[in-house]
């Protein structure tokens, strides 16, 4: 069986290497880069695209909230917010349209609850990112600090590898 080389782990892994800019903070680099080597082990071991797309949406959003802090912070002029959504849906395009035109998504025998495994895992992970950024906020909020280093960079990784774990062993194979 032909192993398929996942085309978005290369972009994404060059893209987080050469935008290590020190201003840009919004997801640290080793958030996104610790996401990124997730996604490729996942697709390198052959792991379920479910989980795989888990991977995929943070992936998205860390790299999203990352390039939107960026730009925010060079004076474009445009809320962080609205940044943060623009980038987020252009980034979520930009990984979606290639992979279903490159036939990687789209395969009938390869949904869940309906949608494309890929697909459901990417949307599932943008929102576990999201909720475990909303965590991380408001546990920073209620103790007026961080409870221990690398705090913003555990929360999300954690939280997409345990809901990576309930994936695999609760649903069915």
């Amino acid at each position: 069986m032909k192993k398929i080389i996942y085309p978005a782990i290369p972009l994404y892994t060059l893209y987080s290497i050469l935008s290590t800019a020190p201003l840009a903070h919004a997801v640290c680099p080793v958030c996104t880069i610790a996401v990124a080597g997730g996604l490729g082990l996942s697709r390198y071991f052959g792991i379920d695209d479910l989980i795989s797309g888990l991977w995929v949406g943070g992936l998205i959003i860390s790299s999203a909230f990352w390039a939107a802090d960026w730009l925010h912070k060079r004076k474009a002029g445009l809320k962080l917010r609205f940044l943060n959504i623009a980038f987020s849906v252009v980034f979520f395009l930009l990984t979606i349209v290639p992979l279903y035109f490159a036939q990687i998504i789209g395969h009938p025998f390869n949904t869940i609850w309906g949608l494309d495994k890929l697909v459901a895992g990417t949307l599932f992970g943008i929102v576990i990112f999201l909720f475990a950024l909303f965590l991380d906020a408001k546990v920073r909020q209620i103790n007026g600090k961080q409870l221990f280093i690398y705090q913003k960079v555990v929360f999300p990784v954690v939280s997409l590898a345990i809901m990576s774990l309930i994936f695999y062993f609760a649903l069915p194979k």
